[in-house]
């Protein structure tokens, strides 16, 4: 079936021969297309939140030796920043090659790219060994990963969303966040049952490799699955074969400028209440509260399991009531509760984990449908590069920033500010939910 920009085309509507269209077809099969999607985020933050956890680990293997072991910690999470870089590269990219050629395959390209990412870091070789060309390689594998996960994104959201029923987008969007959410515990709980069972040299000198070489594994596994999927994209072979012209790499902010500011203020709020709750919280205990490592992790890790299984409960509920009432319930919290809630912290576990679950319930009004409400906001036919790029332009600005915000204030002496921070930039997100975010959830995909 082909189609023009600007043409309507319902989305399971008969083409001229009387089949089914793109859409109907795989909607038809949305537990499969349900399964491409999932597998393939869960694989891709399995090894992103990999490296984070093991950095300690191979920080000595990869820049020569210095005076403070801290120096070589600080370099390889400095590369890790330059994965979040490439981020908005990645979904801009990825995204561009979902729109002009098909989802299906930026989704295969997306998971080729961590699993290649990944394995290049399996087998990276040590600076004793090949001197600069260690961190080089490593700084080159962290690029593909970051050019993978600001894909991932853009074409996964895309994806996911148009295979869902008109009435269950949103549940289908808390999906993006389930299994963001599982590789996540997957990469925490292999690094911990490792570092359990080896010896601090063997984990040192080879045992952080094993989980890169499974995160390789399962890109494979992920690639099978991705296989069976059913494209989205109504013109997808008229626009892989020339018959429909292909939109242009900047398309969507040429013509859709609004909506892409529009994502830009709908994610601030999400992604420095994400990053927060669900990564630097822990730490934020350790340095502002005392709490030890070992409680501020086993709350983080109970924390985390609720937290995935708030998402299909208010994807549901977004689908029944629409988007807007919790996206400014989650975005009115998190402004007027922060500050207090931080100041609740103390050394024990149990006040830490009630303060993460109560976050974590206002956070899950966001996450639950965040790929719904970008994907009811911007055009078809430049859907998956106008979220990527915007989205992951955000995230890396305010989500991937956040931990080194906090710290900054820390070691300014104003212990009070980035709490305050974080209610400042949910107060804009607020703003636009209130006065510049229309209702999408029971209109059909534009």
């Amino acid at each position: 079936m082909t189609t023009t920009p600007g043409t309507p085309s319902g989305p399971s509507a008969p083409d001229a021969s009387g089949s089914t269209s793109t859409l109907e077809r795989a909607r038809a099969h949305s537990p499969r297309q349900l399964a491409a999607a999932s597998v393939g985020n869960l694989v891709e933050w399995y090894d992103w939140y990999a490296y984070s956890f093991l950095a300690v680990y191979f920080a000595t293997q990869v820049f020569p030796e210095s005076e403070s072991g801290l120096t070589q910690l600080l370099n390889t999470f400095a590369i890790f920043a330059v994965g979040f870089f490439f981020r908005p590269v990645g979904g801009l990219l990825m995204g561009a090659l979902a729109d002009r050629i098909g989802r299906k395959p930026a989704l295969t390209a997306t998971i080729l790219l961590m699993g290649a990412g990944s394995l290049l870091i399996a087998v990276l070789p040590t600076y004793a060994s090949v001197g600069i060309l260690s961190p080089i390689l490593l700084v080159l594998a962290r690029v593909i990963q970051g050019l993978s996960v600001g894909g991932e994104f853009a074409a996964a959201t895309t994806f996911l969303v148009e295979s869902a029923p008109p009435k269950r987008r949103g549940f289908f969007s808390s999906f993006q966040y389930v299994s963001t959410t599982i590789g996540q515990l997957l990469a925490s709980g292999l690094a911990a049952w490792l570092a359990s069972s080896l010896s601090e040299g063997d984990m040192q000198s080879w045992g952080w490799r094993i989980p890169f070489f499974v995160g390789a594994g399962l890109s494979l596994v992920g690639l099978v699955i991705r296989a069976g999927a059913h494209e989205t994209l109504e013109d997808a072979e008229d626009l892989r074969t020339g018959r429909t012209a292909r939109p242009g790499l900047f398309d969507a902010l040429k013509h859709h400028p609004r909506e892409s500011l529009l994502i830009v203020g709908i994610t601030i709020a999400g992604t420095i209440a994400y990053y927060t709750w669900t990564t630097y919280l822990p730490t934020y205990a350790q340095t502002y509260a005392d709490v030890s490592k070992a409680d501020s992790l086993q709350a983080g890790t109970i924390a985390l399991v609720f937290f995935a299984l708030l998402q299909p409960v208010m994807g549901t509920i977004s689908d029944r009531i629409g988007r807007k009432p919790l996206l400014i319930t989650f975005a009115a919290f998190f402004v007027v509760a922060t500050v207090p809630l931080l100041r609740l912290l103390d050394t024990s576990m149990s006040r830490l984990l009630l303060v993460q679950c109560i976050g974590m319930v206002f956070l899950a009004m966001f996450t639950s449908i965040s790929a719904a409400v970008n994907a009811e906001t911007i055009p078809a036919r430049v859907r998956a590069s106008g979220i990527g790029f915007p989205y992951s332009l955000s995230v890396a600005l305010f989500g991937g920033t956040a931990p080194y915000v906090g710290t900054w204030f820390k070691g300014q002496g104003m212990d009070s500010a980035f709490p305050i921070y974080i209610s400042v930039l949910c107060l804009v997100s607020l703003l636009v939910y209130v006065f510049a975010l229309r209702e999408t959830a029971h209109k059909p995909l534009p």
